[in-house]
């Protein structure tokens, strides 16, 4: 039986060497998202036989897992996760599964799970060339948003890799941020401000990217991300003060222009089913949509 433990700090290189290792572009397989939302989901981890294997619990409370990240015979890693739950009640289910996942999970145990899509968990992909340049028809409300930023405001875009001091001074703006949001009664936005925290907390460790926009050397929006992948960059978060016009517009462009040299593509990760996010996120024409199935099987 496989032996599952929470994720610490610590596990972060063990894990790291599993996920380095794999191209799916999915935001889900990265240690900081599994970290420091470790406490909403449980996500706990082991490692057996050349396989890194993920369980967590989903919204309604249900044991899940991801696709095992290894190499070798994939349907003994998946064996190994059916095991452990056997014990359980609940129904025995993979999550995140992109087309990708699916195809190498037929190949080696064909016929044995049925897909469903998970449209609110699906992430979405730009090009960078895309979000740094805002180019077509298409994405011009988007450049007008960033002129109009521009001509109201006096700014400086400022980057927090290397920069400890500024990364305090995030905590502060969130603060503020969670202090404006708070009526929304999101209970999600709980997780998202401790999930935020950690990474500020441990922005270094965590080897993340970021930066910020100033106005009037007051802090009105920063983002943080990281590399996922060899031609991907992930952006986990994203926070602006809605009243200042054009904020987050200009804090998505800057980060691309300013953090992602050497990256193809940009995973802003998914919408979680909100309709405004969802809304959002297509607004800037995703050039792929990485979907994602949950797994179950066949009866």
């Amino acid at each position: 039986m496989l032996t599952f433990k929470s994720l610490d700090l610590e596990d972060r290189d063990l894990i790291n060497a599993y996920l380095q290792k794999q191209n799916y572009r999915a935001s889900d397989l990265c240690f900081t998202n599994l970290f420091c939302w470790g406490k909403k989901f449980d996500t706990q981890f082991a490692v057996d036989d050349g396989w890194l294997f993920i369980r967590f619990k989903d919204n309604n409370g249900r044991n899940s897992y991801l696709k095992p990240i290894g190499e070798g015979d994939l349907s003994k890693g998946i064996h190994a996760i059916m095991e452990d739950h056997s014990v359980l009640d609940t129904v025995f289910q993979i999550r995140g599964v992109t087309r990708d996942m699916m195809d190498e999970i037929e190949e080696e145990m064909p016929g044995t799970f049925d897909y469903t899509l998970n449209r609110s968990v699906s992430d979405y992909i730009y090009t960078t060339e895309k979000l740094i340049h805002l180019k077509g028809k298409k994405l011009q409300s988007k450049r007008n948003h960033i002129n109009r930023f521009q001509r109201e405001n006096e700014w400086k875009y400022k980057s927090l890799t290397g920069n400890p001091e500024l990364v305090k001074e995030c905590k502060r703006m969130l603060d503020k941020w969670m202090l404006m949001n708070i009526e929304e009664k999101d209970p999600s936005l709980v997780y998202d401000d401790y999930a935020t925290t950690q990474m500020l907390d441990n922005f270094e460790y965590l080897n993340l990217r970021g930066g910020l926009i100033c106005v009037n050397n007051e802090i009105v929006a920063f983002a943080i991300g990281e590399p996922l992948t060899t031609d991907t960059m992930v952006v986990h978060v994203e926070k602006a003060f809605a009243e200042v016009h054009g904020a987050y517009t200009i804090i998505n462009q800057q980060f691309a222009e300013h953090e992602t040299a050497g990256y193809t593509y940009v995973n802003r990760e998914e919408d979680m089913g909100i309709e405004n996010l969802r809304k959002a996120k297509l607004s800037y024409q995703p050039d792929i949509i990485l979907e994602k199935y949950n797994a179950r099987l066949k009866r």
